[in-house]
């Protein structure tokens, strides 16, 4: 289920932005347990929690990142709010420092995306869950210059893993990218999970043809 922000009509008199206006709804929603709201690239879309594979896979790669993370002043999240302007989003796995407080908004609503060095999402059934997690969220996240974007994707041919890097924020776009079919290994190439391995042991195999 998605809820959707309508061109405003044109209009003289000067008045709330769009942006403000969204954010002042997101905060007044009341959603019934297993569903969640984001406001990604000018919508507030609202989703269910995920299905089982799809926190199998989140659940295994955060339980992974979090050994890999150990000696380091990172750390593995999930289930938190990113900020960015007036803008959210609930990333499936994220890194951030491991003592956040001084990233957190003034409100304590949730934290602030400069914290953010990585995001992972596990793209979710459906046209809208597909193309949130493949086109609108990866030109949000590029928009907010989160380094490094990793998508696990069911649903691309028998199962792939792309890795998005060197965001340019004007553009909405990441430069660099790679992308390899699921039972494969790809290394990240850059930030605090540097040379950590995404492979079958999260993903599973290539899914059946």
């Amino acid at each position: 289920m998605t809820a959707l922000a309508h061109e405003a009509p044109e209009n003289t008199t000067p008045g709330p932005d769009l942006d403000d206006v969204l954010w002042q709804a997101w905060k007044a929603m009341e959603l019934p347990e297993g569903f969640h709201a984001e406001i990604i690239e000018g919508f507030i879309e609202v989703s269910p929690t995920g299905r089982y594979t799809h926190g199998q896979i989140a659940n295994r790669l955060r339980d992974k990142l979090v050994l890999f993370l150990a000696d380091s002043p990172y750390a593995a999240y999930q289930d938190v709010n990113i900020v960015h302007g007036r803008k959210v989003w609930i990333p499936d796995v994220f890194i951030a420092p491991v003592d956040p407080d001084e990233h957190v908004t003034d409100d304590g609503i949730g934290l602030k995306a400069s914290a953010v060095q990585l995001i992972v999402e596990v793209v979710s059934p459906g046209h809208d869950g597909i193309t949130r997690d493949r086109v609108r969220k990866r030109s949000a996240y590029a928009r907010a210059g989160i380094p490094v974007y990793v998508i696990i994707d069911d649903f691309d041919e028998q199962g792939t893993v792309s890795v998005l890097t060197s965001p340019c924020q004007e553009k909405g776009t990441y430069a660099d990218s790679v992308r390899r079919p699921y039972g494969t290994e790809v290394a990240l190439p850059e930030g605090p999970a540097k040379g950590f391995t995404l492979s079958e042991v999260i993903t599973g195999p290539l899914r059946a043809g």
